[in-house]
């Protein structure tokens, strides 16, 4: 989270596959009884095609927002799902939705993400936000706990993704960042997580865009680029994050939920009968996004064996309880 705009201060939650797609700038203040001080409120920013796959996520995603908002320790203010196909879709009732353009035909070459920079650069210019911050999310995010404003004295916060590695990779990031700039360090381990995201977001575009278009980069960072464009973009602009490794937890990797706030599904699941891990290999008992891409999963999904971590057990549970009491979920595509 940061400030957007004038007024606006940012928060991300990415992490996501697509980002994958990250967390974002929360300010953690807490109200307090004898100052009678109040935190602000975050409004969460879902962007998401009107493919099946995305759809399914995004209904899940905004069952959990809504019954999280409103608990104690929640600092979430309104929502809304920014869909860059260009056109309405069938879920325009059920989730709040502003519609905007996709880039023009090729210039993503074959990579949807890139269409998400692109998403809130748009958004931001058409909308009305009552909130001072912002939460960036992604469809395949689950709320596991109330989430509060995590910004701490105005920095954005952000995850740290284990896959990001500015460092390791510092002959390409000088491409995009050069050294009279400061040292590459200053480009956190993160997805999308800005401070100004209306002033970052051209940049992060425009950043994502040119290394899409150098094949080296390209084929380094591969379907984590447009996080990588995020991450430098954001340095460019002097804005530094506080890593919170509480943000999401990752399953199977990240075995308790404990106090985190957002489990991202971006992993698939695999395990034989005895609570055993396959990872990389198609499990006896499995739950992966991916093998719904032409619609949703279906209700009341098995639950895994025993032996299987809690956070493979919450996520599942979580499906289930959304599935259970979302409307014609067999039905909607």
């Amino acid at each position: 989270m940061g400030r957007a705009s004038p007024i606006l201060l940012v928060l991300l939650a990415f992490g996501s596959f697509f980002a994958t797609y990250n967390l974002l700038t929360l300010v953690m203040r807490k109200t307090d009884g004898a100052s009678g001080k109040i935190s602000p409120k975050f409004h969460v920013a879902l962007t998401a095609t009107d493919a099946p796959y995305s759809k399914w996520q995004c209904r899940i995603m905004y069952y959990w927002y809504k019954k999280m908002k409103d608990l104690p320790g929640s600092d979430m203010g309104g929502f809304t799902r920014v869909l860059h196909s260009g056109n309405p879709d069938n879920l325009m009732e059920e989730i709040p939705t502003v519609v905007v353009d996709p880039l023009p035909e090729g210039l993503d070459r074959g990579y949807i993400v890139l269409n998400r920079p692109w998403a809130f650069v748009q958004w931001l210019e058409k909308a009305t936000i009552e909130e001072d911050y912002i939460l960036m999310a992604e469809p395949d995010h689950i709320f596991v706990n109330p989430l509060p404003n995590l910004a701490l004295g105005g920095h954005p916060a952000a995850f740290s993704f284990f896959y990001i590695n500015p460092s390791e990779n510092e002959k390409i990031i000088r491409k995009y960042y050069p050294e009279e700039k400061g040292p590459v360090t200053n480009v956190d381990p993160i997805g999308n997580s800005p401070s100004d995201l209306e002033k970052i977001a051209p940049t992060w575009m425009n950043v994502s865009l040119q290394m899409k278009d150098d094949p080296e980069t390209d084929k380094a960072f591969g379907w984590v680029l447009e996080m990588y464009g995020y991450a430098v973009a954001s340095a460019l602009h002097g804005v530094q994050h506080t890593l919170r490794k509480d943000f999401m937890l990752q399953p199977p990797w990240d075995m308790e939920v404990g106090e985190k706030f957002i489990i991202h599904y971006t992993y698939g699941c695999d395990y034989n009968m005895k609570g055993e891990l396959t990872y990389g290999k198609i499990g006896e008992w499995r739950f992966d996004k991916r093998s719904h891409l032409r619609g949703p999963p279906p209700r009341n999904i098995p639950l895994p064996p025993p032996g299987v971590p809690e956070s493979v057990v919450r996520l599942v549970k979580s499906v289930n309880e959304a599935t259970a009491n979302i409307p014609n979920w067999d039905t909607e595509e």
